[in-house]
């Protein structure tokens, strides 16, 4: 059951008796933030978590490369910089719209894969130029079914209402919404090898939100392409601990709305928290091997930082967290400005 004011955790070596954790709505202090330190999660990790993943990333590479490039239709390119519109076939025959800004140059460039947040598009052409302007190509997908071009091939068996993170549980994990979605990142992590203008040792992934919890999939999923990512407040992360917070609103309603329709007396509860598991952002965290940026606004309600916490301990790799007193869920200029130097330099500075 849910717990209505402080929740009481345990770290997974069961060494660490954690201090109450406040619900969301209050800022947390980097304190609290350090005595997290030894959580790793409440979302169980299933036992074939990596094999599921293998065969599925075998299910993308099965699909035969079918992409366009060309002239955005929005708008012109210019003389440093194509402003293009990359077209490719995703899972299911779905037909998935990505911008592609290519710098131009006498030599291959390094390429940033970034990630909206949810539910939303990529970013406008002239937003994203930044990167561009810094030597940089970049590639921003629009997630099917949300508010850009691309098109969701659907089929998504039991409900679809209020949200994609339950899209599909009522079927088989392989089934679900973020399970595709992953496959078809891998998908355009396929084209990307076959660009030649990008420096394929320079890949890097920025994501804030959805695009967070997206970004380290992809760095787990593809770890012999990606180099660097920058990740801020993570979505799709320790959903038990979402449920348990009372934090299972807005972007996480799914959770709540799933629960009270379809399983109010939560007999049910174990199965689909376990097959949540399969996407949830803690546990493709044990399978990043690259170097990550990590981003933390302690006010944050959307995606509560103890969730966030999670995530962060169960890196293994080079990493490093900023935390912002102050900020939410939203725009944090000064870890925007920390990209310069993670993604500029020949290596990557944290």
């Amino acid at each position: 059951m849910r717990l209505n004011y402080h929740l009481h955790l345990r770290a997974k070596t069961d060494k660490i008796d954690l201090n109450k954790v406040k619900r969301e709505g209050a800022e947390m202090t980097a304190s609290e933030i350090e005595a997290l330190g030894g959580y790793y999660g409440a979302t169980p990790k299933p036992a074939d978590f990596e094999a599921f993943w293998q065969a599925r990333m075998a299910e993308a590479d099965a699909v035969p490369l079918d992409y366009t490039v060309s002239q955005a239709k929005e708008v012109p390119s210019w003389d440093g910089c194509d402003f293009l519109d990359l077209w490719f076939t995703g899972m299911a025959g779905a037909h998935i719209y990505a911008k592609y800004l290519r710098p131009h140059s006498d030599k291959p460039v390094p390429l940033v894969l970034q990630f909206h947040g949810y539910p939303g598009a990529s970013r406008s052409f002239a937003e994203q130029a930044s990167f561009a302007g810094m030597g940089m190509a970049l590639i921003a997908m629009d997630c099917p079914g949300q508010a850009g071009y691309s098109v969701d091939a659907g089929g998504f068996l039991g409900t679809t209402v209020s949200g994609h993170i339950v899209a599909g549980l009522d079927g088989p994990a392989e089934g679900m919404y973020y399970v595709r979605l992953h496959q078809d990142i891998r998908i355009l992590c396929r084209i990307v090898r076959q660009l030649q203008e990008i420096d394929l040792r320079r890949v890097f992934v920025n994501g804030g939100s959805q695009g967070g919890g997206l970004g380290l999939a992809c760095c787990a999923l593809n770890p012999d392409l990606i180099n660097r990512a920058a990740i801020l407040y993570p979505f799709l992360s320790d959903f038990k601990l979402v449920w348990d917070l009372g934090a299972d609103e807005i972007a996480y309603e799914g959770i709540r709305y799933y629960a009270r329709w379809f399983d109010a007396d939560e007999h049910q509860q174990d199965r689909w928290f376990r097959q949540l598991g399969y996407i949830d952002s803690k546990n493709f965290a044990t399978l990043v091997q690259c170097p990550v940026l990590f981003g933390t606004g302690l006010e944050d309600v959307i995606c509560p930082p103890q969730t966030q916490c999670a995530v962060y301990n169960n890196l293994h790799c080079e990493k490093k967290r900023y935390l912002f007193p102050g900020y939410g869920h939203e725009e944090i200029a000064e870890f925007d400005d920390m990209l310069l130097d993670f993604f500029c330099k020949e290596e990557a500075v944290l």
